[in-house]
């Protein structure tokens, strides 16, 4: 393993040199805001202590990323593949475009997370977000799951408003104990079935192994399911035959 001393060291030079070490597995310790750590890297293990910048994993295909700390704006934008790990908070536009992999927040996510996010053949991007998220959380998600735990929220409806503004695709999965109200015309909501958490089952697992909990307890709460609704979709955008 190699180890980077951040601290002051301007974000381009930072970057470059994290680009050039051929160990797989890397340390960045006293990181103070530096952009795009990690950006578009493969075949890597990134372990970040400190608060790193914007485009945290930008454009990431198949490394793991794990931070003690946390992060700022854009967090995995249009990333591909790999994992995103946060001992802390994320800033906004979490999973910005997310076309694959998974990131899992231990805290609270902010406006807008997983905002254009979709899946396509076997490419499904998965969001978890252990705490609450901002308003308009999954603005026209087209593909994958966003999963909200609302841990610490005493079963209050774990987001801000407007989510799922112009959904057409995924779905967003929430613990709260009671349907939320006032969402978006695009947007259907109903109690989770079985078949839900089985497919949830493996992230709030996988969650509770990174952040500590208990995913048997965490399982056994009621969750509500957002999907879009096929009756106020956008079909003047869409061609097709009578």
């Amino acid at each position: 393993m190699t180890t980077v001393q951040a601290g002051m060291t301007y974000y381009k030079q930072l970057n470059e040199q994290i680009r050039q070490i051929e160990d797989s597995a890397i340390t960045v310790e006293a990181v103070i805001g530096q952009r795009y750590l990690g950006c578009g890297s493969s075949g890597k293990t990134l372990t970040i202590h400190g608060t790193p910048g914007n485009g945290l994993g930008q454009y990431l295909n198949g490394s793991t990323i794990e931070v003690f700390g946390n992060a700022q704006e854009a967090v995995g934008d249009t990333m591909n593949e790999g994992d995103i790990i946060l001992h802390g908070n994320a800033g906004d536009a979490c999973g910005y475009g997310m076309r694959g992999g998974r990131i899992f927040i231990e805290g609270d996510c902010g406006y807008r997370g997983g905002i254009h996010m979709k899946a396509y053949q076997a490419h499904f991007p998965v969001l978890v977000i252990g705490g609450r998220a901002g308003s308009f959380l999954g603005e026209y998600q087209a593909g994958g799951l966003i999963l909200v735990l609302g841990i610490g929220q005493d079963g209050a409806f774990p987001a801000g408003n407007f989510s799922g503004t112009g959904m057409h695709g995924g779905q967003i999965v929430l613990r709260c104990n009671s349907a939320p109200e006032g969402l978006p015309p695009q947007v259907l909501v109903r109690a989770a079935e079985p078949d839900d958490l089985a497919q949830i089952a493996p992230y709030v697992q996988t969650y509770c192994r990174h952040f500590g909990g208990d995913a048997d307890a965490l399982l056994a709460q009621r969750y509500y399911v957002l999907s879009p609704n096929p009756a106020a979709g956008y079909h003047q955008l869409y061609t097709y035959e009578s």
